[in-house]
């Protein structure tokens, strides 16, 4: 796929206030600072589309972008939430599953995974909550570029096998690097061949 244009649309505070026509939609989610923003960046080839920072849980609404006037990238706030009180944590996380459980538009979630890391609690119950209801997602690795090369591919599958213990079929997985653009063809034809199953 070739991203021809992407453009920010509008930020919702809550699921009823997200774009009313039907277009597809592909949200991407993860812990603070695994790299989320710099990821839709690279993925659009616009650098400032997603706005980074150097403090995490910046994202605090639900943002869409338009990209080739066909379907919606998703830039959801981070769950494992940076420093926020009870009450503030408690918003996010209804925020973020009224609009997973809800959004009939949301074709595949994104779940962005920091390969330097082992298994942590928060993105293994995300990931079997996800399970348990049934949503479409896959993982992506990010910060390969932080990882010598030739311990990538056994990090991720690492991963995987820890996953492999609680899931009877594993989802897709894709290994990225917003530095080097690793991974950045895969993820777009993923999401095209979605978009083309969704015209059937």
């Amino acid at each position: 796929m070739i991203i021809k244009n992407s453009a920010f649309v509008i930020s919702a505070a809550n699921v009823s206030q997200c774009p009313a026509d039907m277009k597809p939609e592909y949200a991407f989610i993860g812990r603070s600072n695994v790299g989320k923003s710099s990821l839709i960046n690279m993925l659009c080839n616009h650098k400032g589309l997603a706005k980074t920072s150097s403090t995490p849980g910046k994202t605090l609404l639900i943002n869409h972008f338009l990209i080739n006037r066909e379907w919606f990238l998703v830039d959801l706030p981070g769950y494992g939430f940076a420093k926020r009180s009870k009450t503030e944590r408690q918003k996010l996380e209804n925020m973020i599953k009224g609009y997973i459980l809800q959004r009939s538009q949301l074709c595949n979630l994104f779940v962005l995974i920091d390969i330097r890391h082992d298994p942590q609690a928060i993105d293994m119950e995300f990931i079997s909550w996800l399970g348990e209801s049934s949503i479409p997602f896959s993982i992506v690795f990010t910060k390969a570029d932080k990882l010598a090369q030739s311990k990538v591919k056994g990090a991720a599958e690492a991963w995987m096998k820890h996953l492999e213990e609680t899931w009877e079929e594993l989802p897709p997985y894709f290994v990225t690097s917003s530095e080097n653009k690793l991974g950045r063809e895969e993820l777009l034809d993923y999401i095209e061949k979605i978009n083309e199953e969704v015209k059937e």
